[in-house]
């Protein structure tokens, strides 16, 4: 009985697979009119067209299509299908038209197909992120930024950010973030960088300096170990690099160093040195009462990302003259990551005379970009950068970095 029930099962299931596998190529039911008899024949494959039926006595005959005609699938139609005609305006040729396809015309990058129109997609505002980024096919999608998180910037791209936990970077929340703005962080009134600036030019030259031109993938943590007095925390550091590109990780690490080691004697001379280079800075480009119209022409002027007008025109209001291009240059360093503020500047000064910016200001900025970049300049980064680590170096707790 068993063996039978076996037999039945295997033929039940031949017979299954029999009936639903398909047949190839492909068939269509024609009636033939010399035999008056229903004749199963072959589709023609895509790329051709259908020339004559079968018969009892022929197989299906197909021929290629003509040039700008194409079939894209198995088919029994007599004639091929003509290309689409040339791409829009806003539109490029994805795809050409060949014999088994059509042209595929699709929107130029940043745009999408809406009806026959080709639209910019949608920049998320100040308050709102974007939920699934644009595509040819389709626009971008915004949503309102959830509690926690922030967008400051107008784009089509940019997500909401998480606001800064003041309080794991050793800070105080001067002000609570909302969807539009971050949390604002200081520290004692002695610590806050004028006019809040985040990393100052001649920190930013002598961090420079601790960064290798190539990384290995433990430098962070070489360095933390190699810094002498209180350590950063590990989950701090954690943070710093979930949050920030390689460059930027040296930064804001030194930076926080430097915060929480403010006491200690060799660290108060780094200090010391750092604030004798801003007081030189200062002295070239802090003496000059510029208007909003030179201070945005600047920004303009600087490579890569630009800085809002909003932000130039904040600027102009909560800083004193001699810290708003400082504070500018700030902000480009940071909306631009990995990029030399210096760098950036000495680009921006070549194409300042375009602007009609005055004279005597494109010399002192000139004189600026020279003065950090001056040997002098170099050798006392090198002294600061030997102090801060020369403890550890001596011990043999590192050969090099």
């Amino acid at each position: 009985m068993n063996k039978f029930l076996c037999c039945t099962l295997v033929f039940l299931d031949i017979s299954v697979k029999w009936t639903t596998q398909e047949t190839f190529p492909p068939k269509y039911l024609h009636y033939d009119p010399e035999t008056s008899r229903q004749l199963l024949c072959d589709q023609c494959p895509p790329g051709t067209y259908l020339k004559q039926h079968c018969t009892t006595r022929r197989k299906t005959q197909c021929e290629p299509c003509p040039h700008h005609y194409y079939t894209n699938s198995w088919h029994f139609n007599e004639e091929c299908l003509y290309c689409s005609g040339m791409c829009k305006e806003l539109q490029y040729v994805k795809q050409e038209c060949n014999s088994t396809h059509n042209r595929v015309c699709e929107c130029v990058e940043g745009r999408y197909l809406d009806l026959e129109f080709c639209l910019r997609h949608t920049s998320c505002p100040p308050g709102f992120g974007v939920v699934q980024a644009g595509t040819p096919e389709r626009n971008t999608i915004c949503k309102r930024c959830p509690d926690g998180f922030f967008s400051n910037e107008t784009s089509s791209k940019a997500a909401c950010r998480k606001h800064t936990n003041c309080s794991a970077l050793g800070l105080q929340m001067a002000s609570k973030g909302n969807a539009t703005h971050d949390n604002l962080c200081i520290g004692n009134t002695e610590a806050t960088p004028k006019c809040g600036i985040d990393v100052t030019l001649c920190e930013e030259a002598f961090f420079r300096f601790a960064v290798p031109t190539k990384f290995t993938p433990n430098w962070l943590s070489v360095l933390v170990d190699s810094l002498p007095g209180t350590k950063v925390n590990a989950e701090t550091i954690e943070r710093i690099k979930r949050r920030h590109s390689s460059q930027e990780q040296t930064f804001q690490l030194l930076k926080l160093w430097k915060h929480q080691n403010k006491d200690q004697d060799m660290v108060k001379k780094i200090i010391q040195d750092i604030d004798l280079c801003e007081n030189s800075v200062v002295k070239h480009i802090g003496r000059w009462n510029l208007t909003l119209e030179h201070l945005s022409s600047l920004m303009e002027s600087l490579p890569g990302k630009k800085v809002a007008m909003e932000d130039v025109e904040k600027t102009m209001k909560l800083c004193k003259s001699t810290d708003q291009i400082l504070k500018l240059l700030s902000l480009w360093r940071i909306k631009n990551g990995d990029q030399d503020t210096l760098k950036g500047l000495a680009h921006g000064l070549k194409h300042l005379k375009t602007y009609h910016f005055p004279k005597a200001i494109l010399q002192s900025l000139r004189k600026t970009v020279k003065f950090l970049h001056s040997f002098t300049m170099y050798r006392l980064y090198q002294k600061l950068f030997l102090e801060m680590i020369g403890n550890q170096v001596q011990s043999g707790k590192i050969s090099c970095l």
